[in-house]
């Protein structure tokens, strides 16, 4: 599949899903006591598909491409919406942010791999080197310029759920970007969405009943999570999902995957808002890495 060059548009459109996804960790670390983490999962994607039935659920009817192309989209449901978050929001309860956080930098490195081994991708020096560069300015960020704590980061079974999660969401990218979608699937952007959400909800709702069955988790319900459940609904799930898709048909899933890495980076910034914690100089130094890392890697696709 040919790519495009990366224009502001795009670039728009990559950047926005990592702020969204970057509100969502730290909307899911402040609930993350008052509701089960698979079950999080499953009532945000309640609330995208409550909101999707009003605009793509023509999808769902007899003689949609839907159901043709059902092994597909099931796998597409069950890796970007079943799998992803729901090891995030349950690696958030034994795993700390900085770990999680350092792990799911990993994803262009994946990308890279999974696409070379998987799906025919190449694989060259920019894209190494610009790899490189993003993973230090996450560091640098993560670490806050202390080399020791680095050195002193153990892993946990959350950090493992963290692995699987990214090579999940890189396998979803890459299935995402080499297939186009069926003419009557492709007509709005919610019913791209909507094709996903559906069998999503189904294995978000399996693996939630598992939970409750597995586990005495109980939820305690405050205005607080009812709109907590109601943002990771819409804005980190429904918006991000339609601008990273659109973005990764676009330019690829390799290119696309580097702007995950800005993730750590608007985590740090709304952390000034929220903690009242001071800017340092590093966050300048890591945000010039990582969009250094971007332009590199990315020059292919203006070359091609």
């Amino acid at each position: 599949m040919s790519t495009q060059k990366l224009t502001p548009g795009t670039t728009a459109l990559l950047v926005l899903p990592t702020i969204l996804w970057a509100s969502n960790a730290i909307v899911g670390r402040l609930i993350h006591d008052q509701v089960p983490p698979i079950t999080l999962n499953f009532l945000r994607w309640l609330v995208a598909f409550v909101i999707l039935l009003f605009f793509g659920r023509q999808v769902l009817r007899r003689g949609s491409s839907l159901w043709t192309h059902w092994r597909r989209y099931s796998i597409l449901g069950l890796l970007g919406i079943g799998i992803y978050n729901a090891l995030q929001y349950l690696a958030l309860q034994s795993s700390s942010p900085i770990n999680v956080t350092l792990v799911n930098a990993s994803l262009p490195f994946w990308m890279l791999v999974i696409g070379r081994l998987f799906f025919g991708a190449s694989v060259n020096w920019r894209q190494l080197i610009g790899g490189l560069m993003s993973l230090l300015g996450v560091i640098l960020v993560l670490t806050r310029a202390d080399w020791e704590e680095l050195l002193a980061l153990s892993f946990v079974p959350g950090d493992v759920y963290m692995i699987v999660a990214t090579i999940a969401w890189a396998i979803y990218s890459w299935m995402l970007s080499t297939r186009k979608h069926p003419a009557d699937i492709a007509q709005s952007w919610a019913t791209v969405i909507m094709a996903q959400v559906f069998f999503g909800l189904l294995w978000s709702g399996a693996f939630a009943a598992l939970e409750w069955q597995w586990t005495d988790w109980h939820i305690d319900w405050t205005w607080m999570l009812l709109l907590a459940v109601l943002y990771v609904g819409t804005g980190p799930a429904l918006v991000a999902l339609r601008c990273w898709g659109v973005a990764v048909q676009r330019v690829g899933a390799a290119t696309a995957g580097f702007f995950v890495n800005l993730m750590p980076v608007f985590a740090a910034l709304m952390s000034v808002f929220i903690l009242g914690d001071t800017p340092k100089l590093y966050h300048a130094a890591a945000f010039l890495l990582i969009v250094g890392g971007i332009y590199v890697s990315s020059r292919k696709v203006g070359n091609a």
